[in-house]
């Protein structure tokens, strides 16, 4: 006697055989490209580590550091090739940044340029930004170097060109972020004196970001310098100016309002869809007296985090940047993205040109650099940062 068969049941389960054997198929064929997007995206373990602080943190010794020399790497500034210029030691180069609660992925050449396979990434802002962009060259240089492709000769707008990758890296100089002008070049501590126009957008790099994938902002150490401070047309300040009838104020004022019309000028762009980064204030270190009063940078390892703590003026204008950053990232008009360098970067006394940028026996007038940064040196660990920022956003995009 045979038993009745449902015909609802054989036709689910042919269904379902059907199903099975397509998924089959479809992962058969697509697992080499499946397995080097894995490969080219992210680890089990860098997933795990999307959430974790890697700002927060020490410095550990990394006996393979550096990952290039001032004999390998052309592009280090003069003034920040500390080893050519005679700095003896070079343990400040066994570094290396530990976030307290995860392992930052060392710095991979042939990653990063994989990430930035026709892309374009553009520093913005002054001499440090400019510092960092020359590391990255320098720590790229074991895979490709890049060809010259700037616009005009002048140190204003650099362009690099990595025809492997089609990657395009670039500099454009503003270091006040706003539209600036030169108005003594002497003045009152013989390092100029500036009219700064904190409403008005700096065209000349404003206009050149339509196309830029990875924006990188940088603000530092020139708001220091005096200035008159423009408003509406109109004089709303200076900082040290020495003019006659004119008010002194705090140099986060301008630091703000800068921040605050560089910001709108991104959220302006509408073509401008790229992910747009803060790279927060850079301390710098001088001891001993003001940077044009003999002051200079003499120690030879990294400070612990608990004995360096962020106050006074570099306090100021750390916190300045990350509110207008903030303001800025819940508008929601760009993406905006935070390059938190500022702890690493406080805690790396031992990292300046100090003396160690030209010879001892030029005919120069120099002061002690203790802004910028040796190459090779801690700044290199800023690109580390920036390569797991940019890996989270290539997952997200």
């Amino acid at each position: 006697m045979e038993l009745p068969v449902n015909k609802t049941i054989i036709n689910i389960a042919i269904l379902l055989s059907f199903a099975l054997i397509l998924i089959s198929l479809i992962r058969i064929i697509n697992y080499p490209v499946l397995q080097n997007s894995y490969n080219d995206t992210m680890t089990m373990r860098e997933i795990e580590e999307r959430s974790c602080d890697i700002f927060t943190g020490e410095w550990v010794p990394d006996p393979d550091a550096p990952y290039y020399t001032n004999k390998t790497c052309w592009a280090i500034h003069e003034h920040q090739n500390c080893m050519k210029y005679g700095r003896p030691d070079s343990d400040f180069l066994k570094w290396k940044w530990k976030p307290d609660a995860c392992d930052l992925p060392a710095f991979s050449p042939a990653r990063f340029l994989r990430l930035l396979r026709n892309k374009t990434m553009a520093f913005v802002g002054d001499s440090v930004g400019r510092n960092q962009m020359q590391s990255i060259i320098c720590l790229l240089s074991k895979v490709e170097y890049p060809i010259d492709d700037s616009p005009a000769t002048d140190e204003q707008f650099k362009r690099w060109k990595y025809a492997n990758y089609n990657f395009t890296l670039e500099y454009l100089r503003s270091p006040f972020l706003v539209r600036s002008e030169e108005r003594d070049s002497d003045g009152p501590t013989h390092t100029g004196l500036f009219n700064l126009y904190l409403d008005e957008f700096d065209e000349s790099w404003a206009s050149q970001i339509d196309s830029v994938d990875y924006l990188i902002l940088n603000a530092d150490h020139w708001f220091t310098r005096p200035a008159v401070y423009y408003e509406n047309g109109r004089v709303v300040g200076c900082h040290y100016c020495q003019i006659p009838n004119t008010t002194d104020v705090h140099t986060a004022y301008a630091y703000r309002r800068a921040f605050r019309t560089a910001f709108r000028a991104v959220n302006s762009r509408r073509r401008f869809g790229g992910a747009a980064f803060l790279r927060t204030y850079a301390p710098s270190h001088f001891e001993g007296g003001l940077w044009n009063e003999g002051g200079d940078c003499v120690r030879r390892r990294p400070f612990r985090s608990s004995e360096a703590i962020l106050e006074g003026v570099n306090l100021d204008m750390y916190m300045v940047g990350l509110e207008e950053f903030r303001a800025v990232e819940r508008e929601g008009r760009k993406k905006w993205r935070l390059l938190d360098t500022t702890q690493a970067t406080l805690l790396r006394p031992d990292g300046h040109p100090s003396r160690y940028g030209h010879w001892p026996n030029e005919n120069v007038t120099l002061y002690n650099d203790c802004v910028h940064w040796c190459l090779p040196g801690p700044i290199d660990n800023w690109a580390q940062m920036l390569q797991h920022l940019i890996k989270l956003e290539s997952t997200k995009d």
